[in-house]
C-alpha cells in the first residue's frame, strides 16, 4: 500500500464516476465557448452575444482566456495527476467566474443567460465538492 493510497479516502465508484463526469462536462462548458470568443470574429460574436459588440476585443478575447484556462483547468490537473489540487482551485475559480457573470448579465437585463450559468456554476460546484472532500486525486509519485 502506497502512502497516497492511505491519504485518499474511500469512495464509491459510482460517485467517482459522477464527479468525473462533471469534470468533463465542466470542463467543455467553460472550454466551447472559451474558444468560441478566443476564435469567432468580434461582429459575428456580437450577433449571438450582444454584449461583445459592445466591450473591446480585448475584454471579450481575455474572457475566453479565462473561460479557456478555467475548463483546462477542471480536467487536466486531476487526469494527469499533476499538482492535483489545482482543479480544485479551477473549479473554486470557475464558481466566482459565474457568480460575476450572472451579476453582469443580470444587470444587462440578459435574464436568459442566467440558467446557463447556474447549470455552470452547478458543475464547477460539484468538481469543487467533489475533488476538494469526496474524492481527491492523489498526486503523481514523482
Amino acid at each position: 500500500m502506497t502512502l497516497s493510497t492511505l491519504n485518499t479516502p474511500a469512495v464509491s465508484k459510482p460517485a467517482n464516476i459522477g464527479i468525473w463526469v462533471a469534470q468533463v462536462l465542466g470542463a467543455a462548458a467553460f472550454i466551447m465557448p472559451g474558444v468560441m470568443k478566443l476564435t469567432t470574429p468580434i461582429p459575428e460574436l456580437a450577433a449571438m452575444m450582444p454584449w461583445a459588440g459592445e466591450y473591446s476585443a480585448t475584454f471579450v478575447r481575455l474572457i475566453g482566456v479565462i473561460d479557456l484556462a478555467g475548463g483546462l483547468g477542471l480536467l487536466l490537473p486531476s487526469l494527469t495527476r499533476i499538482v492535483p489540487r489545482l482543479t480544485v482551485i479551477a473549479a473554486a475559480c470557475c464558481v466566482v467566474l459565474q457568480i460575476v457573470a450572472m451579476i453582469f448579465h443580470f444587470s444587462r437585463g440578459e435574464f436568459m443567460a442566467l440558467p446557463v450559468n447556474v447549470v455552470y456554476m452547478a458543475l464547477a460546484l460539484i468538481v469543487l465538492w467533489g475533488r476538494g472532500h469526496k474524492a481527491p486525486i492523489a498526486p503523481r509519485n514523482a
